[in-house]
């Protein structure tokens, strides 16, 4: 007789005490990692000053410990080089800070993206949104009315996108309203969350939160960041299961990122381990120029190279597209059209 395995799913309070455990102090997140005899690392403190440092234990017990180079703690350790004030990079690279209404970007002719809440989880130190203006765009029913009002009146809208910050840092009843005002309005058909919670703390994926999505008239798609395979493990793809059995088509996008991911190898990795946990690679990004995070760039000529090895080690259908975001774009620019050719 086969064993029966049951699995404790995560609860809303399991999330939210994930979510207040948090460390907030780069020499905390040293010692925790036993890297506190590491000057080079203990000398970027002061950075917190510029972007605050945000880490759930959650996501740092997925570190590996006396790896100076480990790439989840890259991601988010602070970095001296972030002083540094480097040519073509600025405070709002992609040109966001002029919202149609208050948190509401209307970036491209069919859709929307809505700034359902300001804050995250944890504090990616690449963030092209590290200095925006989060306290004119709150995530409140006042300013989501604004919003709502606005996408009623524009029927090209056919699909909303939930941002931030991160939107699932949004509470289960807030979103079921939100989700409710959204299927009320007739011309839209989709519904995509982009949102880094189900990596960093996989107890948000609720089953309240995925039996809403299952009853939703609209299609549902969640857009998870993940970067490296490392951050890939058993919690994750229980929730990812969750969400598949609502009906949630699930995808990635990543960031190329200096030391992190830059090699064909790591990408061919995240690819597998991706697709293993039922989530399709969609997006590469190459780095948005922030300023702050010049330490992370690729260059595009090394970024084409890479993916062009990296079609040699993948199935086509676990490529991501090689793409930048230029603001003011009617679309993503693609960068991997001559990969065949060049």
């Amino acid at each position: 007789m086969a064993h029966i395995v049951t699995l404790n799913t995560p609860s809303r309070e399991d999330w939210l005490q994930q979510l207040a455990d948090v460390i907030t102090e780069p020499h905390e997140l040293l010692r925790f990692l036993a890297l506190d005899r590491h000057p080079e690392l203990a000398q970027g403190g002061d950075a917190r000053r510029l972007f605050a440092l945000r880490v759930p234990r959650a996501f740092a017990q997925r570190m590996r410990k006396g790896d100076p180079r480990d790439p989840l703690l890259l991601q988010v350790i602070t970095d001296r080089q972030e002083f540094i004030d480097a040519p073509g990079y600025s405070a709002d690279p992609l040109d966001e800070q002029s919202s149609v209404v208050p948190g509401l970007l209307h970036k491209y002719s069919n859709r929307a993206l809505l700034l359902v809440k300001g804050g995250c989880a944890v504090n990616c130190r690449y963030c092209f949104r590290r200095h925006f203006p989060y306290q004119d765009n709150q995530g409140n029913k006042r300013n989501w009315q604004r919003a709502l009002d606005y996408i009623r009146a524009h029927a090209e809208l056919d699909e909303i996108i939930f941002s931030g910050g991160d939107p699932l840092m949004a509470k289960d009843h807030e979103l079921d309203w939100l989700i409710g005002e959204l299927e009320a309005i007739p011309h839209l058909k989709r519904l995509r969350i982009h949102s880094r919670l189900p990596v960093v703390i996989p107890a948000r994926i609720t089953e309240d939160l995925c039996q809403r999505l299952a009853r939703s008239r609209l299609q549902i798609l969640l857009v998870t960041h993940i970067n490296h395979a490392q951050e890939i493990d058993g919690a994750l793809r229980h929730g990812v299961a969750m969400l598949k059995r609502a009906g949630v088509t699930m995808l990635n996008q990543s960031v190329l990122l200096r030391g992190v991911n830059d090699d064909a190898s790591a990408l061919a990795a995240l690819s597998n381990a991706l697709f293993d946990a039922g989530i399709l690679p969609y997006y590469l990004h190459v780095l948005d120029k922030v300023q702050g995070a010049a330490h992370f760039y690729v260059p595009d000529d090394e970024a084409r190279a890479i993916m062009r090895q990296l079609l040699t080690l993948v199935s086509g259908y676990l490529v991501p597209k090689l793409a930048r975001e230029i603001g003011g774009e009617p679309s993503k620019t693609p960068l991997d059209l001559q990969l065949r050719q060049s």
